[in-house]
């Protein structure tokens, strides 16, 4: 049995036309997800989430993984270490 792992993961979005598929991800993960604050930064085009997250690591890889695939979107993880 795999332990999970509580994290936070950094979301920021350069691309708006990504926002629907970002949150389809999300959506996808949301067993996963305990938390979550979004906001526009009008000022820099860019939108930021943050996601307080508690799963395996597989499960948490996956999300960031898929997240980091898209262009334009930018993703960074820290997580306990047990």
């Amino acid at each position: 049995m795999k332990e999970n792992r509580l994290g936070v993961v950094g979301i920021v979005i350069e691309n708006r036309e990504t926002v629907s598929l970002v949150n389809q991800i999300l959506s996808h993960h949301a067993s996963i997800i305990i938390g979550r604050l979004g906001l526009p930064y009008r000022e820099r085009e860019v939108a930021v989430i943050a996601l307080i997250v508690d799963g395996s690591t597989d499960d948490i890889g996956s999300l960031t993984g898929q997240l980091g695939k898209i262009n334009g979107v930018q993703v960074k993880s820290a997580l306990t270490s047990r």
